[in-house]
């Protein structure tokens, strides 16, 4: 019995490292092609290792360098604002379903279920924003359409409001008269860190790879666009050079795919780096979050 429980171990663990190399290998390719010259990928391909060592990819990336600060400086302030109201709303939204004696509480997880399935199109959504909220060309434009953008968000929170906290502590907190908010803000709020952490990384990864809004919403006002628009635009223009300086100089000297690798590599860093400080919080949030009924 203990050698079969040890067989199970070591196999698992190794499962374990070959899915980490997994999702290891293919980024660390990914840093080597944009560091690799243009020529050997466009003549080799990709290799695990860089066989001609190039800074061309960042130095064209790089060559304005005001406008990369400026997108990083977009972003941060769209992620940071975007994921604060994103959160507070799924905790006003949550919290008020996880309360067995909500009026109503049936129909509202109805309407919250049924926006899962469905949802207006692209067309409605475009015409409603700029027609009636007016956030064409302004800021708003990309933090608004993806508040209380996934409503699986709301479930999560939901269940472990119902599950993870205990509903001694709510009716504890009410008999020395706590009101509702005061429930919810100095008692329910502290105790809910790991599904709060969970929903930000979440919603924080949804608003610093989003490139649609930019797009959809902001035609004029250029110094609006994040890093990811930022780098979409730069991505097009190498194209551009690529297939419009045949017969002129060599294309192989026109970084494309390089650039491409280091414009991941640029757009992925500031999620690296968040991701350790929401670690401690994540699997649990999730686990403790997932659907229970």
């Amino acid at each position: 019995m203990i050698n079969k429980s040890r067989g199970f171990s070591i196999f698992f663990n190794v499962l374990l490292i070959f899915l980490v190399l997994a999702c290891l290998v293919p980024f660390w390719l990914l840093i080597v092609s944009s560091f690799t010259s243009e020529t050997y990928l466009v003549q080799n391909g990709y290799s695990m290792m860089p066989k001609e060592i190039s800074m061309a990819a960042y130095n064209f990336l790089f060559a304005t360098r005001d406008s990369i600060v400026q997108a990083y400086k977009m972003s941060i302030i769209i992620a940071v604002c975007g994921v604060t109201a994103s959160v507070v709303m799924t905790i006003l939204f949550a919290y008020p379903l996880s309360r067995t004696n909500l009026p109503g509480r049936s129909f509202f997880s109805l309407i919250l279920f049924f926006t899962m399935l469905f949802n207006g199109g692209l067309v409605p959504t475009y015409l409603v924003y700029t027609n009636l909220v007016h956030v064409k060309d302004t800021i708003w434009a990309m933090i608004v359409p993806y508040l209380l953008f996934n409503p699986f968000l709301v479930i999560m929170m939901r269940t472990y409001f119902t599950t993870s906290i205990p509903h001694e502590v709510i009716e504890a907190a009410m008999l020395d008269g706590a009101s509702e908010t005061q429930t919810l803000v100095k008692v329910v709020v502290p105790m809910s860190k790991p599904i709060i952490a969970t929903i930000s990384l979440m919603t924080l990864i949804a608003y610093w790879n989003n490139w649609t809004n930019g797009i959809y919403f902001i035609t004029t006002r250029t110094d609006l666009y994040g890093i990811q628009n930022y780098l979409n635009d730069v991505m097009n223009k190498a194209s551009f050079l690529t297939s419009h300086v045949s017969g002129m100089i060599n294309a192989a000297d026109v970084p494309n795919i390089s650039v491409r690798m280091a414009i991941a590599v640029v757009a992925v860093i500031p999620l690296l780096i968040a991701y350790p400080f929401f670690q401690k919080y994540f699997v649990k949030g999730i686990t403790l979050g997932s659907v229970k009924g």
